[in-house]
């Protein structure tokens, strides 16, 4: 599963790509993807009104642990592999693959 094959528009697919903060999505999609940006970025940032402003989109509890869940876990295991040099697996293209 893919985001390309999930979202079924390519173009929308490559402005999330480019720059998910201009990309034509939802406000609730946005906050959330912030929401793992900041959490990603600056852990140590992170505050009570972060969450509120999730549930303030329509976020309940359990999505809200499902975010904070897999962007912990995506953060942990990119660490992982850089840490210990593994390659990126062949479909995936160069660059900046984890922060």
């Amino acid at each position: 599963m893919t985001l390309r094959s999930e979202a079924g528009d390519d173009h929308l697919v490559d402005q999330i790509i480019a720059d998910y903060s201009v990309a034509d999505i939802e406000s609730a999609v946005r906050a959330v993807l912030d929401f793992a940006r900041k959490l990603t970025a600056t852990p140590g940032r992170m505050q009570p009104e972060d969450v509120e402003g999730l549930r303030r989109e329509g976020w309940d509890d359990r999505a809200i642990h499902d975010v904070v869940q897999v962007t912990a876990y995506f953060n942990y295991i990119n660490r992982v592999a850089d840490g210990l040099g593994v390659d990126l697996e062949p479909e995936m293209p160069p660059g900046e693959h984890s922060t």
